[in-house]
This record gives structure tokens, sequence and C-alpha cells, in this order.
């Protein structure tokens, strides 16, 4: 289970400007989005991600939140003045319709909750990541046993040094009231909002598409400058790459709306930012074929030989947790290329080992 949501590594999108507010998009307030709906930003304690866009969707009943943020004090006391705006409290939320359960999504929802009584859902496929922070990771930390076996031995070994400096308060993981399974349609209000499974960021994620406004609650599957982390998260998806693009064709094939992401600001069109994530990902596929080359590597090394963030940081100039990411989403690549019959995997010592088929 991650504790934070980067999207790639180290990488800021805090200057852009958002057209709802004409001011940076992490700037505080309750901009309006469309008629009954207003975008929150909310704090973040982390440096390359400095805010997550919450929605508010006005009903008879009271708010509808898309999303929670994190909770800490910080968040709170944002998300207090800012519904105050608009002539709000916590307590007028009825419920949260939380997109994927990372920190900054899903764990103020689950304190509202235990306040004031809101209704959190909920995707299904992240119940795997809820159940290991219950049961206290007793099988283990499965991104120290990923790194292992992407040949990361070393920052594997820092990361377990530190795996239990910040164990996760189950009490603000809790599980949601109502699981979201397969897709489906949620009433809010008068809304009709399409509940749409978009697996790949994580196992459940979900959007929300709002098509009679022109409205995608994008979440953290479609951003608009960064793009999300992939094979971060509990457990060990079978093709966590393979699940996000198939995912990305799912919104591709949904009218084209205006993007309301988790992260940055608002984007015209969810057509176009998801075919440029699908032409994205088909390039860094491409880079790691040619890494491999002629040789054999591990996730690790295919890493080590590509570029991070907009400015093609090398591996080495980052941090050790994003390093750990940056491992991660190769070995993502890798996997998928597997699965297209492009390059090979064998156990090595408990190592993935990769070497391209030989094109004859």
């Amino acid at each position: 289970m991650t504790e934070t949501t980067p999207a790639a590594p180290s990488t800021s999108t805090a200057g852009a400007v958002s057209p709802d507010s004409g001011a940076a998009w992490t700037e505080e307030g309750a901009w309006p989005v469309a008629p009954g709906v207003h975008r929150i930003p909310l704090p973040l304690p982390m440096d390359g991600l400095r805010a997550i866009n919450v929605y508010t969707v006005e009903t008879d009943d009271g708010l509808t939140l898309i999303d929670g943020g994190w909770a800490i004090e910080a968040a709170r006391a944002v998300l207090e003045r800012s519904l105050a705006l608009l002539g709000h409290t916590p307590a007028d939320i009825r419920s949260f319709l939380v997109t994927h359960a990372h920190r900054d999504h899903y764990t103020q929802a689950v304190a509202l909750r235990t306040e004031h009584g809101a209704h959190v859902s909920l995707g299904i496929g992240d119940k795997g990541s809820l159940d290991e922070i219950q049961d206290g990771f007793s099988g283990g930390d499965p991104h120290m046993a990923m790194l292992l076996r992407a040949g990361a031995t070393d920052i594997a070994k820092i990361w377990g040094n530190h795996a239990g400096e910040a164990e996760p308060d189950p009490s603000v993981w809790g599980y949601p009231d109502t699981w979201l399974d397969g897709d489906h349609q949620i009433a809010v209000g008068g809304r009709r909002l399409d509940a749409v499974a978009t697996p790949g960021h994580t196992q459940g994620h979900f959007v929300f598409a709002d098509t009679a406004a022109g409205l995608l609650f994008s979440g953290d599957h479609v951003l608009p400058t960064i793009t999300p982390s992939i094979g971060f998260e509990g457990g060990t998806p079978e093709q966590p790459l393979g699940d996000f693009m198939t995912s990305l064709a799912k919104v591709r094939a949904l009218p084209d709306l205006r993007l309301l992401p988790a992260h940055g600001p608002l984007a015209p069109s969810s057509h176009a930012r998801a075919e440029e994530l699908l032409a994205h990902h088909e390039h860094r596929l491409a880079q790691c074929l040619e890494i491999v080359g002629s040789g054999e590597r591990t996730a690790y090394e295919v890493a080590g030989g590509l570029g991070w963030t907009r400015h093609e940081r090398r591996l080495e100039s980052l941090d050790v947790f994003n390093t750990a990411l940056a491992t991660m989403e190769t070995r993502a690549h890798l996997v998928l290329l597997v699965a297209r019959g492009d390059v090979t995997v064998a156990d090595v010592d408990g190592v993935d080992v990769y070497r391209r088929v030989s094109q004859a």
C-alpha cells in the first residue's frame, strides 16, 4: 500500500495555471467548475506533489465529495475554510466517492466518516491493500520483495530499514461502506454518474463520468501534465501496465469530456490526454526493449538506462523512494513486454532477468 501518490518520480505541477481560477492549480479556494460543482485543492506534505483536488457536488441533501484528501491537520483546515466559502461545513458531507485507496485520496474520507457519518465508497479491487494494512503487513512488505526481484538489492535494504518508521494507522484505513464493483451508474442528487472501473494505477481505481454535464472526475488515472505511478500498490497485480493501458482505451471510448483530475489543472479533452498517455507508454516500452538489447538485464538495470521526469534525470540522481518507484514502474513495462512476446524472463537466484527475443 503506497503512503503517497507520486506520479512520475519527482515531477511537480505546482506552477500550472488552472482555467477555473486563473491561478496556480494548488491555490486555496473553492473554484467553480460547473453549476453545483467546485474544485477544492488540499495540501499534501511532500515536495513532488503539492496538492490534491477534491470536488464537491451539491445536492438537495448536502454534499458528495469526489475523493477526500489526506487526513492531516493542514488539509482539514483548508477543507473547512474552502467549504465555508460555499456556505457549508464538513458536517454537510453526505458521501464520498473515492477514486482509489491511496493515502491522499482516502484517509480524510474515513476520518470525516468517523466524525459525521458520511458514506464512503471505494473500488473493490483495492480491498487487498486495505486487508494488508488491517493485518499489519504480516506477510511482509510487498514492495521490498518486488525490489529484490527487480535486482535493486541496495534500495530494498534501505527500504526495509525504514519500513517500520511510518506504520499506517488502521483507524484511517477502515473499510468503505460500499465496495464499487464493475461499471454502473450512481445517483448523486439529480445527476447520474457513470462509475467506470479503471484498474492500473491501483486495481480498484474508478473514474466518475457525468456525461450530461460533460465532466470526467478522473482521479489519478488520467492526469493532465504528469503520468501516474504504475506497479506501486499493495499486492502484485499480474499486468499493472497492461491494465492501465486497457483502462485508458476504455476512457477513450467514452464521450470526450472535460478532464477534472486529482492533481493538476483542469484540461479540455479526456480523449486527447488518454491518447498522449497511451503514446507515452508505447514509447517507454520501446525504450525498455532497446535497453535490454542483446544482453540480460534486470528491471533495476533497465531503469538505470532511462531518463526520469521531464528533465530526463538519471536514476542515480533520485532519492531512495523515487528510485524504488522508478524501478517498480520499469518492471511493469518489462512484464508487459514479456506478455507481448518481445522479451523473456528467467529467475536467476531470486532475481528476474530479462532477455530480448531474437527476431529471426
